[in-house]
């Protein structure tokens, strides 16, 4: 975070830019008091919402409006705070903010009024998080963890959490002092609390991967040769003629994205240029591409043609490609183009969700060798069969329980902190199994606490406190 003082007095269009109904200018610090008779030449009445004109320096009427002043503490920022509700329009919010940066404001930072409201601990880091998260929100899902978030859910469980810790931790720092009474202070309840604290730290870790995927989303790379129907499934996805579909080989060459939510998970849906030998250097271009856009997929569905029955010719999986994935990434094999096939072909090929363990042998498909154990699913993306399935297959290696809300969003960092305490209440375990000397175990603790802390932000160092409030938007 920068070093300027909290003392002085910022302001914001809170507003989307455009033309709107209505238009708010926020300021906050410590100016407001004089700079809202300044602006209004009146004398508003706290948290009373005010029909007034309001003047820049010259003495001319900028817009008229409604001002409602907050006195501090009891405002969003812990400042006192003034809201100009005027026109929406670009031009007259522009107006107003001239007058109020006139008045002795200057404009905000990004995030810097959430940033003031986290330093006057009118909100925690991650409640302050979470205001972001619910703007940006893509589902009713997404904002309604946010929300959630907001109102403290996820602070009060890691709070909950912290405080237990400091009880062990305060136990075993006992025990390490007066070893003599270690048996009177409780040791030998050491290993059933840690665990007990290890499967709260889990649980809530489990519930924050769900969250993390409702604020960030999943990235899908659709993969496969030429006209195995890899834009007729971005099409089928995004409900719209996104992709271009022919019949001739090469048509898609850039990648293609579409946005679509699945149980309230947003899903970005890249389509890529098919993989083959090519010499003519445009293709070459998409290939590398998508070869690209693979090394940052979290999901890849890999498309076979099931069309094509020739069970004399089996062959390998593409290992080359498989190879080139990501260690981490989830792989759906889908075998399209099952409506080509007559009904003795199809051999029920739309199914529950499974698990196919290697080998695969398809007859709506070559013999196909897998590696792994892949998900498999049998559709045609053409007509919409098994799309139900495909749908399914995807909330399967997700990994999480998309019928249950988490109980809070969470991003990325919070679900490191969680796995770091984690790993650290299972390193004091293998201490205590192994018979070390309870200074250890109570590092382990200390290091468990310390990474938790940082997720409400008790222990958060500045420069990560600044890169966060940088992503917020203009005016909160």
């Amino acid at each position: 975070m920068d070093n300027k003082p909290l003392t002085d007095t910022i302001a914001a269009i809170a507003t989307p830019h455009g033309c709107g109904g209505i238009g708010v200018v926020r300021v906050s610090g410590a100016a407001v008091p004089q700079l809202a008779l300044t602006i209004t030449k009146k004398n508003l009445q706290p948290r009373k919402a005010e029909l007034v004109e309001f003047y820049n320096p010259l003495g001319n009427v900028v817009d008229i409006g409604l001002a409602i002043l907050f006195p501090a503490p009891h405002s969003f920022t812990g400042e006192d705070v003034l809201e100009l509700h005027g026109h929406g329009g670009v031009v007259v919010l522009a107006l107003l903010l001239e007058a109020v940066v006139a008045f002795g404001a200057r404009i905000a930072n990004p995030g810097e009024f959430s940033a003031r409201a986290f330093e006057n601990n009118k909100i925690d880091l991650a409640q302050a998080e979470a205001i972001a998260d619910l703007i940006s929100a893509q589902s009713k899902q997404a904002a309604g963890a946010a929300l959630r978030s907001l109102q403290g859910n996820f602070s009060a469980q890691i709070n909950s959490i912290v405080s237990d810790l400091t009880t062990l931790r305060i136990k075993v720092e006992a025990a390490i002092d007066f070893p003599e009474d270690a048996d009177y202070l409780g040791r030998e309840q050491l290993p059933e609390e840690i665990t007990a604290q290890l499967t709260k730290c889990q649980q809530v870790l489990a519930e924050a991967e769900h969250g993390q995927l409702l604020a960030s989303g999943l990235r899908v790379v659709v993969l496969g040769e030429p006209n195995v129907g890899k834009s007729s499934l971005l099409n089928l996805l995004s409900g719209e003629d996104t992709a271009i579909v022919t019949n001739i080989p090469g048509t898609t060459r850039d990648i293609l994205q579409a946005q679509v939510s699945l149980s309230g998970i947003r899903m970005d849906v890249l389509d890529t240029a098919g993989i083959r030998e090519s010499a003519d250097c445009i293709e070459q271009e998409g290939i590398r591409r998508a070869w690209l856009a693979v090394d940052t997929a979290q999901i890849i569905i890999l498309m076979l043609d099931g069309s094509v029955v020739d069970e004399s010719n089996p062959r390998i999986l593409y290992p080359e490609w498989v190879g080139k994935f990501p260690d981490d990434a989830k792989i759906l094999v889908v075998v399209n183009k099952i409506d080509l096939l007559d009904a003795a072909q199809e051999d029920q090929p739309v199914s529950a969700v499974s698990v196919v363990p290697s080998p695969l042998v398809s007859r709506a498909a070559p013999e196909f060798i897998l590696y792994k154990d892949y998900v498999v699913v049998k559709m045609s993306a053409k007509t919409g069969l098994g799309k139900q399935q495909l749908e399914e297959a995807l909330s399967h290696i997700t990994g999480v329980n998309v019928a249950v809300e988490p109980s809070f969003i969470a991003r990325k960092r919070h679900v490191i902190a969680l796995q770091d305490a984690a790993q650290n209440l299972q390193s004091s375990q293998q201490w205590l199994q192994d018979g070390a000397v309870l200074e250890l175990v109570a590092e382990e603790l200390r290091l468990a606490q310390q990474a938790l802390a940082a997720i409400t932000g008790e222990f958060t160092a500045d420069d990560l406190l600044g890169r966060i409030f940088s992503e917020f938007c203009i005016g909160k």
